[in-house]
């Protein structure tokens, strides 16, 4: 398994989000398009920003925290039919437990809990290599913010 971050929530030139996944070394990247809605829980996530009253991510973290179950990794998995399955790690009681989810809320629950996320070879292969995903103006623009030391930030870009 190829450990993976989130990079930023990007958006395509028909204005779609895509969640960014880049291996640790910052060369490969993974564009997975999500819905407007998952993308907003996964930019709060990636900002810092707790509402008031809580997301059904929060939600999912609070009754984890009851039920005393630790998140131990999500892993992006497969490809079916051109979506991407993940699956969410915990363990309860001394029993691991594998959840079947959509990556875009195994990653929203990810960031809020601080679970490592990861990518298995089989997804790695649809992987793109940044320097081949982007002009070589925007290839500068995503050098730029992944040199940069700032919270990552919704960006426009993968146009």
């Amino acid at each position: 398994m190829i450990p993976v971050k989130v990079k930023e929530i990007a958006y395509d030139v028909m204005m779609n989000p895509v969640v960014l996944l880049v291996d640790e070394a910052e060369l490969k990247a993974l564009p997975i398009w999500i819905g407007p809605f998952e993308a907003h829980a996964i930019a709060l996530a990636l900002q810092g920003i707790h509402l008031d009253r809580p997301l059904t991510h929060d939600l999912l973290k609070s009754l984890c925290d009851q039920f005393e179950a630790k998140l131990s990794m999500v892993i992006i998995n497969d490809m079916r039919d051109g979506t991407y399955i993940a699956e969410i790690h915990m363990w309860h009681n001394s029993q691991e437990l594998v959840l079947d989810s959509r990556p875009s809320d195994a990653i929203a629950l990810a960031l809020r809990t601080e679970t490592p996320i990861y990518m298995t070879e089989k997804v790695a292969q649809d992987s793109l290599a940044i320097k081949d995903l982007l002009n070589e103006e925007q290839q500068q623009e995503l050098k730029e913010l992944l040199d940069s030391n700032r919270p990552n930030e919704t960006k426009k870009s993968l146009h």
